[in-house]
């Protein structure tokens, strides 16, 4: 019997429909506790199913004041949590009532490049008032996610969360089993976001540095013409070192499985009980640094796949990247599940309590993180040191960028993505981009920062978890060392919302192509000031992290700023396959390419 999921359901007098509450378990929470849910639908069911019959349609939804007519699947935001079974082959029946092209990409499912979902590579989309039916076998388990990769609908709502049950006894079963689904609300729609970031690069970001900051960096640079010298470099590169997030909670409300901080999501548990949070993030923009204030937990996956466990006070996710935790609760109180935005603009909050309605203390965010010269590819340049060597040759701030041809691709639209020029073979090394209009900076001495958790997480007193400390429970299965490396630049102009790899946008840039059966090395240099959560699709990302052959399996990889990482790909699955930066906007405006496995 299939699940079906094709009414639109009334919302309730909380206005917005989460996709996951306090029943969404693994069979394991008692069903009285479905009540505190405050959601409509969403609930995983209590046993796999193979079969999904979903809609795709537009809902009336609200939240903290924020009204859209938001595409979604069964009338939620999230969608429908999918349960499967390892294993089993899995059937599809998507269907669509928008009055535009949809599509539904299964993030780090490996599937046929056909049943991928990616219009332009992988199928030519979903037309409106069509149904097509994904049918893939499950090779894996673990906690994924989907979303549409068509006319930005994901930033809209359109995405929801998957439960892939192992076919052999999970070492990691817990008493309690539950989705965190992490994202953003907002009004704004996503085309007008993308103008006014070409309009003005920091047009979200209010928090500037003041002469009130001043008297700190000086403590912190050690002098006051220190912390001068440094403000000045970073005025003449035209960039500011409180430019954490493009989009920040100036417009964006954080939710946790569809609540705002203020609707207070419950996940009821039994003092001693185990606990397993699967966390999502199934944001466009925000990363989130997630911690639960009175509670270790411990990491036991990452991105779907099995890690020797790693206790944490606190960890970072990047967009699109799932870690499942497990937390042991033993007193009887609420505990607040935090998760703060990256620049401090807002956060995202639910509460694991032994009765429904409880509420934790919500704890104080952090300060906001403030870039340095380490993220500009300076290693570790301190501030007010000389940046001369740094003078940007070729960058005209002033040019109009109407005469850029080919410059405007905030309206791109993915299910063309097939008839732009490809004819072009991406070189394996290019050596450092040029200085231009599409790139802003060259990192001169990018470093390791697979140790470091990130900007703004250093040195907190907590322990917090870093991609050095992921280590896989058992050696990859390609232990052959890679035949050749794939050099990629992440650059970008912040100053005209330019994004690309090796200084090209994709529209600019030929597929990366492999051969069937090859193991390549893909090292990312990071040449501006952010992070990117870079996703592959279809094929596993090994991160090289100095776990040998126990390496970590992931599908997609922060890139810190200013850094080098590298990471082995065997190419086992052929077809065409999407790359990119999962930080929404960045994609649509060409950090975008295309894999090419024949």
């Amino acid at each position: 019997m299939p699940n079906s999921f094709d009414l639109i359901r009334p919302l309730t007098r909380r206005r917005f429909v989460t996709s996951l509450g306090a029943g969404a378990c693994l069979g394991a929470l008692p069903h009285k506790a479905q009540a505190s849910t405050r959601t409509s639908t969403g609930l995983l069911p209590l046993t796999p199913s193979n079969v999904w019959d979903l809609k795709v349609s537009r809902t009336h939804i609200s939240l903290d004041g924020k009204s859209m007519h938001a595409p979604n699947i069964g009338g939620t935001v999230p969608g429908p949590i999918l349960r499967w079974k390892q294993g089993e082959t899995v059937t599809l029946n998507v269907s669509n009532a928008l009055d535009e092209t949809t599509s539904i990409h299964w993030h780090g499912i490996r599937v046929p490049s056909y049943m991928d979902g990616v219009p332009g590579l992988s199928f030519a989309g979903i037309p409106p008032g069509e149904t097509f039916s994904y049918r893939f076998r499950l090779h894996q388990s673990g906690t994924y996610w989907y979303h549409s990769h068509s006319n930005m609908q994901e930033a809209m709502g359109l995405y929801g969360a998957i439960v892939i049950d192992p076919i052999r006894p999970d070492p990691n079963a817990c008493d309690r089993d539950y989705v965190i689904f992490l994202g953003e609300w907002t009004d704004v729609m996503p085309h007008d976001i993308v103008s006014n970031l070409k309009m003005q690069d920091d047009y979200y970001v209010f928090r500037q540095r003041t002469a009130a900051s001043f008297p700190k960096e000086a403590r912190d640079a050690g002098s006051a013409m220190a912390a001068l010298k440094d403000r000045l470099a970073w005025s003449r590169m035209n960039m500011a070192a409180t430019d954490i997030a493009d989009v920040s909670g100036a417009i964006y409300t954080y939710t946790l499985n569809g609540n705002a901080p203020d609707m207070n999501w419950n996940g009821l548990f039994r003092p001693g009980e185990r606990v397993r949070l699967r966390f999502i993030n199934g944001a466009t923009m925000t990363l989130f640094d997630v911690r639960i204030p009175g509670l270790e937990m411990l990491v036991v996956q990452a991105d779907g796949n099995d890690v020797e466990p790693v206790p944490v006070d606190e960890f970072r996710i990047g967009v699109a990247e799932t870690y499942d935790v497990i937390v042991q609760p033993r007193e009887d109180r609420a505990y607040t599940i935090f998760a703060q935005s990256e620049d401090r603009t807002g956060f995202a909050r639910g509460t694991l309590a032994p009765r429904p309605g409880m509420s934790g203390l919500i704890p104080p965010m952090d300060p906001r993180p403030v870039r340095t010269m380490v993220d500009m590819g300076m290693g570790n340049m301190k501030p007010g040191e000389s940046m001369d060597h740094m003078a940007m040759p070729g960058m005209d701030h002033g040019t109009d960028m109407k005469n850029m041809p080919g410059m405007d691709m905030s309206h791109m639209d993915m299910s063309h993505m097939g008839h732009m020029s490809m004819q072009k073979m991406e070189i394996d090394d290019p050596g450092p981009p040029p200085i231009n209009v599409e790139n802003q900076n060259v990192a001169m001495m990018p470093i390791d920062r697979t140790n470091s958790p990130g900007d703004g997480l250093e040195n907190n007193g907590r322990r917090v978890l870093n991609y050095g400390q992921l280590r896989a429970t058992r050696p990859g299965a390609d232990r052959r060392p890679p035949s050749r490396e794939i050099i990629l630049h992440l650059t970008g102009n912040m100053d005209r919302y330019i994004w690309g790899f090796n200084g090209r946008k994709f529209s600019e840039s030929g597929p990366i192509r492999l051969k069937k059966g090859e193991r390549v090395r893909f090292t990312l240099i990071n040449d501006t000031m952010m992070e990117h959560p870079i996703h592959l699709h279809g094929l596993w990302s090994e991160l090289e992290n100095g776990q040998g052959d126990y390496r970590p399996y992931k599908h997609t990889i922060i890139s810190q700023p200013g850094s080098r990482m590298s990471y082995l790909v065997t190419a086992d699955i052929p077809g065409m396959w999407a790359y990119h930066c999962h930080l929404l906007y960045h994609m649509d405006l060409g950090m975008f390419r295309t894999v090419v496995v024949s």
